[in-house]
């Protein structure tokens, strides 16, 4: 082991940390939204609609990560109606070609975990609800998100951690993450156990601490309910 590398390595690896957790919190964020729109659709009960949501899910899923990010950002520029539109500029830049395609994938993921969430309310309790007469907003924000969100956190606290690990993949299009300073550090010091074991100590340290954030999230909402309930 090389312990001049790796005094060298750690220093550059944690300056492209803020790139990762970035590319990671800012797509999970815009991923969420479109879940959410993609869950109610297909909850909605409208064929068409549903459809269209159920054929993005299902193709998003049943490709690679890799594919994805590769199609926006190499093959967008391919279509003539994509460089003459107002999208080009942002879609001729390589990170947010990786944010759009790490945001439309875990919105695939996360509209599932959202729409199993949603089912997992006892029809019984929205009916009860219905007739004490919430409805609408009132209804999903006070009855039915509450609980949902108590179903759903753990499975997307798990998207988020795969998701981090994910961006990774941003350095195959010039993306200086940790995994991209990585590989850069490893070709200039020829040492890639020690660089690249920095790296995965990194990644260790980033998803244990988002694995312990969303454990305290999970503990508060066990608390608040087990209150509620005893309320």
């Amino acid at each position: 082991m090389r312990w001049d590398v790796v005094a060298t390595a750690f220093p550059a690896l944690l300056s492209a940390v803020p790139m990762t957790l970035q590319l990671a919190f800012i797509a999970v964020a815009a991923g969420f939204f479109l879940a959410v729109l993609l869950a109610v659709a297909r909850l909605s009960g409208i064929r068409g609609l549903s459809g269209l949501a159920y054929a993005y899910v299902y193709v998003i899923r049943g490709t690679p990560l890799l594919l994805q990010i590769f199609f926006i950002y190499y093959g967008a520029g391919q279509f003539d109606a994509v460089r003459a539109s107002p999208f080009w500029p942002i879609l001729r830049e390589a990170y947010w070609c990786a944010l759009l395609a790490l945001s439309l994938n875990t919105a695939a993921y996360g509209s599932e975990i959202i729409r199993g969430g949603l089912m997992s309310v006892p029809k019984g309790q929205i009916e009860a609800a219905r007739a004490f007469g919430l409805s609408g907003m009132r209804l999903f924000r006070l009855i039915v998100f509450p609980q949902a969100l108590r179903v759903m956190l753990p499975a997307y606290g798990n998207e988020l951690i795969l998701l981090l690990k994910a961006t990774s993949l941003a350095s195959t299009i010039t993306i200086i993450d940790v995994t991209g300073m990585a590989r850069t550090l490893a070709s200039q010091t020829y040492a890639p156990v020690e660089v690249f074991v920095c790296a995965g100590v990194i990644y260790l340290a980033l998803t244990t601490l988002s694995t312990l954030a969303v454990q305290s999230v999970e503990g508060r909402l066990r608390r608040r309910g087990g209150l509620a309930l005893q309320g």
